[in-house]
């Protein structure tokens, strides 16, 4: 067998290419009061929406736990794994890294587990793993691979376009784009992911100048090899995006993805993102 393709569900990798990639999926968890659901599992993406906006009580997440990482290493060991890669969210926005590191530290499995720190989170991650995943059909080694991402990095861009800062001050997650909320409410808040952490990167007037920012960060990329359109609650938008953007990369080969609860959580309703990998 070859080398398995690990990530967690803060990739927001849409459930058909997990299925069509063979990626395996280590759930967050999210926490309405006392109860807890496993992100993409126990609720729909538009269910914890729904709630998001109507229930009182503001959620929060819960990485996933070394033993969840130990029960999916040893049961891909099991089924006969070559070696296993690892890939998760920036450590600088989540433990869940030092999860699977201890994980890994914890397990006796036959096959090297390696675990990679992707600087970026929803589907900038998710697609460093289907990059992942094409060099384990390929046959590639896991030392080659995990170094293959790391060299991959650098040439991920994620830039976000935010209705509101409210849920990532409600969840501590502001960082850097504290700098941001001082702005009148009408503002829409633009952000980008450098170093493996949010920062300010802008702002609009309107979500019509936020779209407009989003499609000239795609024409001015360089080269691109993969690009997807993110967004929490306004599918609609994001269609009409991945269409203007289809004037500068194929349209059929852009990925439409929404936010799950773990990044939801933080990110919250009408959020529009581009992530790109550049060649």
């Amino acid at each position: 067998m070859a080398v398995m393709v690990v990530t967690d569900s803060t990739a927001d990798l849409p459930p058909e290419l997990v299925k069509n990639f063979g990626v395996t999926v280590v759930p967050a968890y999210t926490r309405f009061g006392e109860q807890v659901f496993r992100d993409g599992i126990d609720i729909t993406r538009d269910q914890f929406y729904q709630r998001l906006l109507s229930d009182p009580i503001h959620p929060s997440t819960i990485q996933p736990s070394p033993q969840d990482f130990i029960e999916t290493y040893n049961r891909l060991d099991e089924e006969g794994a070559e070696g296993i890669i690892s890939i998760h969210v920036s450590t600088k926005l989540s433990g869940t890294c030092n999860s699977a590191l201890q994980a890994k530290e914890a397990v006796a499995t036959k096959c090297p587990i390696a675990v990679v720190d992707s600087r970026f989170v929803s589907m900038a991650l998710g697609i460093l793993v289907l990059e992942a995943a094409r060099m384990a059909r390929s046959g590639k080694k896991l030392d080659e691979m995990a170094a293959a991402i790391e060299n991959t990095i650098p040439r991920i861009q994620l830039l976000i376009c935010f209705d509101t800062l409210k849920y990532l001050a409600l969840g501590g997650r502001i960082g850097k784009v504290k700098a941001l909320l001082g702005s009148v409410l009408s503002v829409k808040p633009i952000a980008a992911i450098k170093d493996g952490q949010l920062v300010p990167s802008g702002q609009v007037r309107t979500r019509k100048k936020g779209v407009e920012k989003l499609l000239e960060f795609a024409r001015n990329a360089r080269d691109i090899q993969e690009l997807a359109v993110i967004y929490s609650t306004t599918p609609d938008d994001a269609s009409e995006l991945a269409d203007a953007i289809g004037a500068y990369f194929p349209r059929e080969h852009i990925y439409l993805t929404q936010l799950g609860s773990a990044v939801g959580v933080h990110a919250g309703p009408g959020v529009l993102g581009v992530g790109i990998r550049e060649s």
